[in-house]
């Protein structure tokens, strides 16, 4: 499956086929090219949309060493950047960067970033970010969305006034294996699933509240974005079962918050003509059109659900049709953002991501030796092909039944997690307050006295339409993130502002 001009955001998650197979309508009896075959590839081009140029594939590689590898150990040092070009240092703010040792594994070694809060409070939440991708380092999200710095154009950094650590202590986790700075020497150790990642999160979590015991009291959110709506549901299902049998460390979990996410795609996908209609990107006559090919999608999907493995890579190639063919109609729109449009195959520029983390004295601060830096892995993408129809809604009843604290958020002009699809399956998701959530009326998302978005919530349930935003919600509107985040922990969403 290639696809000419596909960006993929630092949460991205999907695949996009080759331009060749959209430039004229297809019909259902077409099929793409086997995905073994051409996944690889699909991910270069969307790599190659951000303006990343990664030297590996992925960290695999069998010259690393595992003479001391200790199954389960944390290694952590505090570490500090320059802030300014002028040469200022960022003071010791508690800054962490480390490595835990997966124990399921031969050799895999998970990176992270750990931000204490920067107001300081002993009793901040504990936030985890997820990137999505599948395959893309979460440092993508630390450095250009919503991490406590930015890098400037001199590569240098600058403080981010909306970062996520002014209401929390928050960690970024290079995962799956193979992305970032995690590594190993094996690629058998990369998960191919959203069961495997969270197992080898959930083990993290352990360890890393182990070696920081000060935190395990304080409240606790799984947070990310795109193909992380895969990752999170399944994590949130793994750390409540943990609690719940008390497999060790209980944490304190209460909630989850997904951002312009992949979770149910049997219904995202069909929703991509109508919002695509709704926003003047095709015709009435080209969404009926195209909606012939909506029934084989979402029986395709059906049968990924229920059989598995190559069924789901079926479910994908038929999906990905409707999908290229509002591409064909649409032109070169930035599917992230439809108010902009790509240049070639750019649709962003990260290209400063790189530079900055390969430099030799910013992996010495981190302490990651001659680890190079993969933005984003082609073949952790390839891993989880079989994972990507899969649906992951289907575990949120239980978690909100027992309390736990969902927010489903997206912004207005993302494309190809649009909020559209995310509302349905929200509104579709079967659990006791169904009723009263759709029944609920919406009520405007406040910031600086301002109409910043559009809620709905009943429960333990919120939904969020944020105004002003593509699949980047806390790079588009910053501001609007952070209270987002804040307001939603403190439990009045559409209340005060910070």
């Amino acid at each position: 499956m290639e696809f000419s001009k596909t960006s993929m955001s630092l949460f991205l998650f999907f695949i996009l086929v080759s331009s060749s197979y959209a430039t004229s309508r297809i019909t259902h009896q077409q099929r793409f090219p086997s995905t073994k075959f051409s996944s690889n590839g699909r991910a270069e081009q969307l790599i190659r949309s951000f303006n990343l140029f990664p030297k590996h594939s992925a960290n695999i590689h069998g010259e690393y060493s595992i003479d001391d590898f200790v199954p389960g150990k944390i290694v952590e040092k505090k570490f500090s950047f320059l802030a300014s070009s002028n040469g200022t240092s960022v003071q010791d703010l508690g800054h962490h960067a480390g490595y835990y040792s997966l124990p399921r594994s031969k050799s895999a070694r998970l990176f992270y970033f750990f931000f204490e809060s920067r107001n300081g409070a002993k009793d901040a939440p504990v936030v985890i970010w997820l990137t999505g991708g599948p395959g893309c380092s979460s440092e993508l999200a630390l450095f250009y969305e919503n991490g406590p710095f930015q890098i400037a154009n001199d590569l240098s950094l600058v403080w981010n006034d909306y970062g996520w650590d002014k209401g929390s202590n928050i960690i970024f986790v290079d995962q799956p294996i193979g992305t970032g700075f995690s590594y190993s020497s094996d690629e058998n150790d990369i998960p191919t699933d959203g069961t495997g990642v969270s197992n080898d999160l959930y083990a993290f979590l352990q360890v890393f509240f182990k070696e920081h015991p000060q935190l395990v009291k304080n409240d606790f959110y799984i947070t990310g974005e795109s193909y992380a709506g895969h990752y999170i549901p399944a994590l949130a299902s793994r750390v409540h079962k943990g609690n719940k049998n008390k497999e060790g460390i209980i944490i304190n979990f209460k909630g989850f918050a997904i951002g312009n996410g992949l979770t149910n795609p049997e219904i995202q996908y069909p929703a991509y003509t109508q919002f695509a209609v709704d926003n003047k990107l095709i015709t009435k006559e080209d969404q009926a059109d195209i909606n012939k090919l909506i029934p084989f999608c979402v029986g395709a999907a059906k049968n990924c659900v229920s059989k598995g493995g190559e069924s789901c890579e079926t479910a994908l190639q038929q999906c990905q049709l409707i999908f290229t063919n509002i591409l064909a109609i649409a032109g070169n729109i930035n599917y992230y953002d439809i108010r902009k449009k790509c240049e070639g195959e750019l649709c962003y520029d990260f290209s400063n991501l790189e530079k900055f983390l390969n430099n030799n004295k910013v992996k010495d601060a981190l302490g990651v030796g001659k680890i190079e830096f993969v933005s984003c892995s082609s073949e952790v993408h390839a891993a989880l092909v079989q994972d990507w129809m899969l649906n992951y809604e289907k575990d949120i009843p239980a978690l909100l039944e027992d309390g736990i604290k969902v927010l489903i958020y997206a912004g207005e002009f993302d494309l190809i997690c649009n909020w559209l699809g995310n509302s349905q399956w929200v509104h579709a998701m079967k659990w006791s307050g169904q009723k009263q959530f759709g029944a609920s009326k919406s009520v405007p998302f406040m910031v600086d006295g301002k109409n910043a978005g559009s809620l709905n919530s009943y429960g333990a349930l919120s939904f969020l339409k944020v105004n002003g935003a593509g699949h980047m919600v806390p790079m588009d509107q910053p501001k609007a993130s952070l209270q987002m985040l804040v307001n939603w922990i403190e439990g009045k969403l559409n209340g005060t502002k910070i």
